[in-house]
Order: C-alpha cells, then sequence, then structure tokens
C-alpha cells in the first residue's frame, strides 16, 4: 500500500506543471497487469530542443531522464541524462502535440519494450531498483525494438549549489553492443505508428485547421 501511495503523490509534479483542458498528454495512470515485467519507454521530443525522453517504470510510475543526445548502442558512449519529473505509465503509449505552455513540442515513441533489473549490492546480492537508483547506480537488461542488452544509470552529479543532478547512460559491452549511435531525431520513426515528428505534427494540425 505505501508503494502505491507514494507513486501516487509521485505524480504531484506532474499535475502542477501542466493544463490538462490544453494538452493532450494523459493526466493518470494507466493499469498494467502483475506478474509482468516492468516496460520502458524512450520518447523523443521536438521541443525547445529535440531531444530523448528515457523512462523507466518503477514502482508504479515512469522515471523519466532527458537524454539530449539519445542513447547508443556503443559502450564507449556516456550519454549525459538529467533526471525529470515522474510520468505516469499512461505516457508510454502518448504521441501527439503539446501545445503552449510546458514542454510544448511535438513527441513521438522512438522505442518501447521491457527491461529486467540487474540491481545488485557489492556483495552481488539483488537488491530493489528504487532503492538502487537511490544509491546512484543501477544496471538492467532492455528487450526493445531498438534498445537491447545490458545497460547502466550512473549519478554523475547531485542537485547542489543550483546545479542540476546529472546521470550517465551507458551500453554495456555485451553481444547486443555496436558502433551505431542513436538515429537522427528527425528523421527518426515511432515504434508504434510509424511516423515521423513532423508526420505527427502535420497530421495535429490538419485536425485542428478551421
Amino acid at each position: 500500500m505505501a508503494r502505491k501511495h507514494e507513486a501516487r503523490d509521485g505524480l504531484s509534479e506532474y499535475a502542477r506543471k501542466r493544463d490538462f483542458s490544453k494538452t493532450p498528454e494523459p493526466e493518470g495512470e494507466a493499469a498494467r497487469g502483475k506478474g509482468r515485467e516492468p516496460v520502458f519507454v524512450v520518447q523523443i521530443h521536438d521541443a525547445s530542443t529535440v531531444h530523448f525522453d528515457f523512462r523507466l517504470e518503477v514502482d508504479g510510475v515512469l522515471k523519466s531522464w532527458a537524454v539530449p543526445k539519445g542513447p547508443s548502442g556503443d559502450p564507449h558512449d556516456k550519454r549525459l541524462a538529467m533526471p525529470t519529473e515522474d510520468h505516469p505509465m499512461a505516457y508510454a503509449d502518448f504521441e501527439g502535440v503539446i501545445g503552449e505552455g510546458y514542454g510544448a513540442g511535438t513527441v513521438i515513441v522512438w522505442d518501447s519494450g521491457t527491461y529486467r533489473s540487474l540491481a545488485t549490492d557489492r556483495h552481488h546480492h539483488e537488491v530493489p531498483f528504487a532503492e538502487a537508483l537511490e544509491h546512484g547506480h543501477v544496471s538492467f537488461w532492455m528487450e526493445g525494438t531498438k534498445l537491447r542488452g545490458g545497460y547502466a544509470l550512473t549519478r554523475i552529479r547531485r542537485p547542489r549549489d543550483g546545479d542540476r543532478e546529472a546521470w550517465l547512460l551507458v551500453k554495456e559491452d555485451d553481444g547486443h553492443a555496436s558502433a551505431h549511435s542513436t538515429t537522427e531525431p528527425t528523421r527518426a520513426r515511432s515504434a508504434l505508428s510509424g511516423r515521423t515528428l513532423k508526420q505527427v505534427a502535420d497530421e495535429a494540425a490538419e485536425q485542428t485547421s478551421p
């Protein structure tokens, strides 16, 4: 029960930043079945700058990081990941155009799938994923359309003296590693609908035109 209460409270910042009478973003959570692996989603967001939003399901919400250059399949690439507010589970399927206000711009789902935790303590005992996040390092195995294999998120800076918290997202050197970097975002296609950012934006404009 405590975890569910914490998950609801964790969405207060998400709700505070949005006017749901104006944004098409989902207001609440979408029910997810029990006895399954947690999900992840990576969205491309054409806001004030084009970036990737990396989200992992943790305790009933989508823990989120803005990754300017996007996830990479190359273990040599260290991708900066800046934490953002928790998002509701329903956001995992969200595509569309956010109007004026916070986060204005077009969103597509670049990749989605499931992941499993590889988080352990120094004695190699499994630890809860949320606990590992609090300690600043998590390892996990991704099963997506584009992202597969092991990845790690590591906190490199705590928030202090006006600086924002910062993490690094890095691909593990395994059988799914490659020298390929992330697709150029304006040419990337949605893993759900096959549309580009421009196509989603054009369709939204057509629906709102008189």
